[in-house]
Order: C-alpha cells, then sequence, then structure tokens
C-alpha cells in the first residue's frame, strides 16, 4: 500500500466517524430557520454540490443560493455579491471559491472534508512528477488542492475535459494528466490525445461494478445506464450516457427511457427526482464478489455537510477557508482559463441554436 492509499483509507475512516447524526423532523425545521436568519444577517450565499444531504440542497434553493457540480458552484460563487460564500460540499471547492473570490470571507461547515483524489495527488509528489515531463502541458481535474492547481497550466471539470483536451491535442499540445486515472483514461479514448496520466481514483465511483451492473440491466433491460467517467471502464462500456453531474441530469429530464440506473454518488438523486418526478431511478450496485462497499454510492466526505455544522459554522465564522497569496496567484490562472474557455462553448452554443 502507498503512503497516499494510508492516508486515504484513514481519513475515510475518521470521516464516516464524523457524519452528522439523524435528526428529528422538528429538529430540522428549528434548524433550517435559524439558519435563513443567519445567512441573511451575515450577508452570506450558500452553494451547495449535488452530492451533499437533499436538507442541504433544499435549503440552499430556498435561501437563493446554488445546487450545482463544481464548475457552476465556482461560477456562481465568483458572480453573487454575497460578501460570505458558503460552500457545502469538499475543500477543494472551499479552495476554488476562495481563490475566485479573495476579497470574500468563503466558509464551510467542515474543513475536514476532502476527497480521495485530492489526498491521492499530493502537492510536493505531482511537483515532481510534472518537473520530470517537462514537455507536457499539465492539465488537472478541479479535485485538487490549491497547492496542485498552481502547478497547473488548465484546470478543468468532468463537463469540459473532453473539449479543453481537444482543444489542446489540436495545437499539437502533450497532455500531463491528474488525478483520476479513469476519467482520464476517457478522455484520452474518446479524444486520441498524448496524455500521461496520475495514478487516483474516486473512492465512490471505483466500486461501481461492471458483473453487478450487467445483472441489474438484465432486470431492467428498457433502463438507460447512467455514468460519471470517474469510473472503471468497464461500467463506461456499458453506459448509455457518460457525463458530469449536471450532464447526468440533464438526461433523466430529456431521454425518452422511463427508468434509469445511475452509476454516481446517489446524493444526485434528489435533483434528479426534482426536476424528473416520473422517472425511476435505480442506483448501481456496489456490491458484489471483492467489494468492500467502502462508500456504498456515497461520498463520505460529503456526507460530513450537516445543518448543525453548518449552523455553527454561520454563527461563529469559524471553518474558514484560506489559501496562500502567491499560491492563490498562481492557481488563479488556470482557472481562469477554464472559465474562459467554457463561457466561450457556450457563447457558440447558443449561436448554433
Amino acid at each position: 500500500m502507498t503512503r497516499a492509499e494510508d492516508r486515504i483509507l484513514v481519513q475515510e475512516h475518521l470521516a464516516h466517524e464524523a457524519e452528522p447524526k439523524p435528526l428529528s423532523a422538528d429538529e430540522k425545521a428549528a434548524l433550517e430557520a435559524r439558519i435563513k436568519a443567519e445567512l441573511k444577517a451575515k450577508d452570506a450565499v450558500l452553494v451547495a454540490h449535488y452530492y451533499t444531504d437533499p436538507d442541504i440542497q433544499r435549503l440552499a434553493e430556498e435561501t437563493g443560493g446554488c445546487v450545482a457540480d463544481s464548475l457552476e458552484m465556482a461560477r456562481f460563487g465568483h458572480q453573487h455579491p454575497a460578501s460570505t460564500v458558503v460552500v457545502a460540499g469538499v475543500r477543494f471547492m472551499g479552495e476554488t471559491a476562495k481563490i475566485l473570490n479573495p476579497e470574500k470571507r468563503v466558509l464551510m461547515p467542515t474543513l475536514e472534508a476532502t476527497c480521495s483524489l485530492d489526498i491521492g495527488c499530493p502537492a510536493d509528489e505531482f511537483a515532481a512528477f510534472c518537473d520530470q515531463h517537462p514537455d507536457r502541458t499539465v492539465v488537472v481535474y478541479a479535485n485538487t488542492s490549491a497547492a496542485v492547481k498552481a502547478r497547473a497550466d488548465w484546470v478543468v471539470t468532468s463537463s469540459c475535459a473532453q473539449a479543453i483536451v481537444e482543444h489542446l491535442d489540436a495545437r499539437g499540445e502533450k497532455i500531463l494528466w491528474a488525478p483520476d486515472q479513469h476519467l482520464g483514461h476517457y478522455v484520452q479514448k474518446t479524444t486520441g490525445a498524448d496524455m500521461l496520466l496520475w495514478n487516483g481514483s474516486c473512492i465512490v465511483h471505483e466500486e461501481f461494478k461492471f458483473r453487478g451492473l450487467e445483472d441489474l440491466k438484465a432486470v431492467y433491460p428498457d433502463a438507460a445506464v447512467l455514468v460519471h467517467p470517474e469510473s472503471p471502464d468497464a461500467v463506461v462500456e456499458m453506459a448509455d450516457v457518460v457525463g458530469s453531474t449536471s450532464q447526468l441530469i440533464h438526461a433523466v429530464q430529456t431521454l425518452p427511457n422511463e427508468a434509469f440506473i445511475v452509476a454516481t454518488d446517489n446524493g444526485i438523486f434528489y435533483k434528479m427526482q426534482q426536476l424528473a418526478p416520473n422517472k425511476t431511478l435505480i442506483e448501481a450496485p456496489t456490491a458484489g464478489n471483492g467489494a468492500t462497499c467502502r462508500s456504498c454510492a456515497h461520498c463520505p466526505w460529503m456526507a460530513m455537510n450537516g445543518l448543525e455544522n453548518l449552523l455553527a459554522v454561520l454563527e461563529q465564522g469559524h471553518q474558514e477557508v484560506t489559501v496562500d497569496p502567491a499560491t492563490r496567484e498562481r492557481a488563479l490562472q488556470p482557472l481562469e482559463r477554464m472559465l474562459a474557455f467554457t463561457a466561450s462553448m457556450n457563447l457558440k452554443a447558443a449561436g448554433n441554436a
């Protein structure tokens, strides 16, 4: 076992231990009322990821915040006039918000909420890897620390990775990719680009099993299979749609199928069911021979975001995200490249509509 794998196991265990305790309906209602009042009093906006608890997602919507994937979270926090941004998600999302908004206070329900991709790509080891391949353009997934982003030429999310790599490949650039090997391999296959991949993975998406998915598809033959590209190749190859969280949600809304087998974090089911209430959603299997079900289709670090610690951070002002100014300046450049590129993509798409 590598040092990175050991760190992931330890922090994953701690995350499970730190998951918020279940609350009664009355307790939830009381906490939500206090959170709404604090958001208004502190000139704060709540930004939540699709994988957080449905109560958090609903609260963000009700208070004028945002429920989105990491790219849209970054855009929203950057454009919103609130002086404080509360990021319900994992730490790299809070760091991204701070990089884009140095003048704003960025808070998180807990700074301990991290990501196996982030832990598995330490900045010093990654820098050494980059130094060994100076001829390659460094492209990193958003699920990385500010320090890793600072070493990159481009930052991407799963919704724009393919388009950006295609753009770089068309310019004759060779790519050094980190950290998710499965997403990297998917982008490599779909673009044909010359890519050198870091050996990282997401503990949630890596657990989806081809054999179990094949068996489930036999039970629901008319169901469309929706897969996030962080999943293993065999699972991706079974998909009717491969895409980011926002792209999978769009597929549920627009495809004619009545049922969907969904291979991503089950926190996404809240938004899918909200936007397509008549569709049947089936969780893709993580169990089977040799399975450990370490995540059981839900990120243990996302699960650390709860109503109680959300209220505490608003009342006490702790759990503030900070980024070293020099690191921030370097990390801002690849993030701004991504945002400018995706804005251009959206303009072209609107012009062709």
